[in-house]
């Protein structure tokens, strides 16, 4: 019969269950005959039907003492080992195996009487380490076989008796002379006995650490519970967490002590009070605060000049500014500097400058949005009255960089506005003061915070709605509008890239046109940067990646007859000057959110009362620049040959067209007056120019105000003179000779130049 993972050896006695019908066949062929199996072991137990190479060559012919039916077909059988026996041939009967074995001879070792001595008090010391090391062992059996004065015995029983492994047990079994089972069972004893003391150690070790987690859970669970009752159950571990944050903090002595106080207070208060959750948000707000921490700058002039020129085209005068303070800040090694606040139209690229600088600097970079923000708590934090307080966002944007000494950019801050709860641009007053910021003292923090490290840098789009001490501390620079060259070149180098890599498309794929890209910002823009630009240049990159996929092109070229196909019929239509010169109709020059535009001012005669009348949804500023003009006019009336009672008998009706817009400034002063005059006298006006400036009761022309923009609408509507204020001339050295190129700029001082110029002809009136 076959054995799964059981061995057993003569003497032995032992029962067990068998249920496979080879094996319940063979135990009932047994029982008929002289009682004797020859037992087996397989050399894999998950066999079922094992031959005789699946099993070992050494069994044990055991004799059957008893058996007892089970349900299911199982028995469970009781046999004594009787001798070894090596398995020669194996007989499969189909019912039962039948074996033919043969009994090895004994070997008739004969060892010495002082050897088996030795071998016999050297087999009871390992076994009685084993014992020590296996409770499992009784001491009544142990004393038993210590008791034993016979070696072969001793092994004998040894074996039988202790708990091995059956493949320890075959061993045994194969080991026919005493030698060798002396010395086989006492190695397998060693292994054992070392095997139980590393355990033995593991679990020391094991339970060492579970007592001490037990220990330190029970003292916990304990500290829980009074913490419960007193109703502060989590609050000293948070405190412990902060003091040791506080140690690692970079900051002064002063800012450390106040952390180390508000700690204290946060022990003692209760750990469910709202008082718990206010202290707590301040510690972690002092804790996260880059106190001393800062980083270090690249200050690389040539480096950072080829990241400003790669990043933006144009913006000399800003890109130089930048330089000139990287240079001095250089030089000086100190941080402090001017607050740099650039102005210009929507799209003019302020704001991404000033991540250009930031990576130009290797700084950290900040953007805090100003527009619409009312309430002065934004800037300098909300005082620690309640539990929603909370820090600024100067505050909040350090603890979001980490370092002290970021660029900060303080976007739109001529959109703030005041309201019941505090005037937000005066709050800023300090914040951008280079000589009151290293102080800078938020109501939340309460701390003073150096602010003298952040390069702080403003944008604005119009510095009229700036309080003028908030402008006093800062450096304006003018970011201005761009040419139709500028926007070109734009267009090329960043614009397009930045589009088609948006939009899937690979180098070579789409091809535009120098004259269909200029035709793009001319006919379908109106802008002063770029972005309406980008807009349109993304939707010719969409319809063409379209194309790609549709019509599997692999290149689409876009052309100035085929540029309607990716934008549709041409969208704005530029006003060209006039074709001839006409009575009471002058072009005016005026700047918009958008950039340059040119008015044309229209004046019509009417028999009437003298009345005034004004249309075109005109501002106050304006109106008050016409009744100026006409004013003005009936004060040289004489010089004119106009009559004393014309303006009794006539009603003037001023129209700017584009009524829609609302229009004001005082800078189409001169217009307005050159208009009225051309319609009262009846002279005509010049066709071919235009011009711009605020005019006096006494005929003064006064300065005006984006003079840029309205040289490029100028130049863009085919005007050949422009009429400038003669106190606007440094403005015009500074503007690039690519926009004052092919115009003639003639400056003026009193309104007799402007008639001067402005009137084709001068001829008699009769004042009708």
């Amino acid at each position: 019969m076959a054995l799964r993972a059981t061995t057993i050896l003569p003497d032995m006695i032992v029962h067990f269950d068998i249920n496979r019908s080879k094996s319940v066949r063979a135990m009932e062929e047994a029982v008929q005959e002289e009682q004797d199996i020859f037992l087996v072991t397989q050399l894999d137990p998950q066999v079922e039907d094992p031959g005789a190479d699946q099993l070992y060559a050494m069994g044990c012919i055991a004799r059957v003492k008893q058996i007892v039916k089970l349900p299911k077909g199982m028995m469970r059988i009781l046999v004594e080992g009787l001798e070894r026996a090596e398995l020669v041939r194996l007989t499969d009967q189909e019912e039962y195996l039948e074996a033919e074995v043969e009994i090895p001879e004994n070997s008739g070792e004969s060892l010495p009487a002082n050897v088996q001595e030795a071998m016999l008090r050297s087999l009871k010391e390992i076994f009685l380490a084993y014992c020590q090391e296996n409770p499992k062992v009784s001491r009544e059996l142990s004393a038993q076989f210590l008791g034993l004065e016979d070696v072969e015995r001793l092994v004998d029983q040894i074996s039988i008796n202790l708990p091995l492994e059956y493949e320890q047990r075959q061993k045994l079994l194969e080991a026919s002379d005493l030698s060798e089972r002396y010395e086989l069972l006492g190695s397998i004893l060693a292994n054992e006995t070392e095997i139980f003391q590393i355990r033995a150690d593991i679990q020391r070790k094991v339970q060492e650490r579970v007592d001490k987690g037990q220990r330190e859970y029970i003292l916990r669970e304990q500290l829980k519970l009074i913490r419960e009752e007193l109703g502060d159950d989590t609050s000293m571990l948070d405190a412990d967490k902060f003091a040791e944050a506080v140690e690692k903090l970079q900051a002064s002595q002063e800012v450390k002590d106040k952390i180390r106080e508000e700690i204290r207070r946060f022990k003692n208060v209760g750990y469910n009070s709202s008082e718990s959750a206010v202290i707590r948000g301040y510690i972690e707000t002092l804790l996260s605060l880059p106190w001393d921490k800062e980083s270090q700058d690249n200050e690389d002039l040539k480096r950072a000049r080829e990241i400003l020129d790669q990043d933006h085209y144009g913006l000399k005068k800003v890109k130089e500014r930048v330089l000139e303070y990287l240079a001095v800040r250089t030089l000086t090694g100190k941080g402090q500097g001017p607050i740099l606040c650039l102005v210009g139209p929507p799209g003019t690229g302020k704001t991404s400058i000033a991540r250009s600088i930031a990576r130009a600097l290797e700084k950290k970079y900040v953007r805090i949005c100003l527009g619409g923000v009312r309430d002065e708590a934004e800037i300098r934090g909300h005082r620690r009255t309640y539990v929603g307080a909370m820090a600024g966002r100067l505050v909040q944007g350090l603890q979001q960089v980490k370092v002290k000494n970021p660029l900060m950019l303080l976007d739109e801050i001529d959109k703030v506005s005041s309201d019941y709860k505090g005037d937000t641009s005066s709050a800023l007053l300090e914040v951008l003061d280079s000589e009151q910021n290293s102080h800078f003292v938020d109501h939340y923090v309460e701390i003073p915070l150096d602010l003298s490290q952040v390069l702080f840098i403003a944008t604005a789009n119009d510095l009229g709605t700036i309080p003028r001490p908030l402008l006093d501390r800062m450096e304006i620079i003018e970011v201005s509008s761009y040419t139709e060259n500028e926007k070109e070149h734009i267009a090329q180098e960043h614009l397009i890239p930045k589009q088609m890599e948006a939009n899937g498309l690979k180098k070579g794929q789409l091809i535009i046109r120098r004259e269909a890209l200029q035709q793009v910002i001319s006919g379908y823009t109106r802008e002063a940067g770029v972005r309406t630009l980008e807009r349109r240049i993304g939707e010719i990159c969409r319809k063409a990646a379209r194309k790609v996929l549709e019509e599997d092109r692999k290149r689409v070229p876009v052309t100035e007859k085929n540029l309607e196909e990716f934008l549709g019929k041409i969208r704005y239509h530029f006003r060209k000057a006039n074709t001839s010169d006409e009575v009471g109709i002058v072009r005016g020059l005026a700047w918009t959110s958008v950039g340059g535009d040119t008015l044309q001012i229209e004046v019509n005669l009417l028999p009437g009362k003298g009345e005034f009348q004004l249309t075109g949804q005109l501002g106050d500023v304006m109106k008050e620049s016409a009744r100026a003009g006409i004013s003005y006019i009936r004060s040289v009336a004489e010089r004119y040959g106009i009559k004393k009672e014309f303006f009794n008998k006539h009603d003037i009706h001023i129209h700017i067209p584009a009524g829609a817009v609302p229009k004001d400034g005082p800078s189409a002063g001169i217009t307005m007056a050159t208009a009225m005059l051309s319609a009262i006298t009846g002279i005509p006006v010049r066709a071919d120019l235009a011009m711009t400036g605020e005019i006096t009761l006494r005929g003064r022309v006064l300065p005006i105000g984006g003079l840029k923009e309205k040289l490029l609408a100028a130049k863009k509507a085919g005007i050949h003179t422009v009429l400038v204020p003669d106190e606007n001339r440094p403005d015009v050295e500074e503007i690039e000779s690519e926009i004052t190129e092919g115009l003639e700029l003639v400056f003026v001082k009193q309104m007799d130049e402007v008639l001067e110029q402005a009137l084709a002809e001068r001829k008699e009136t009769d004042g009708n």
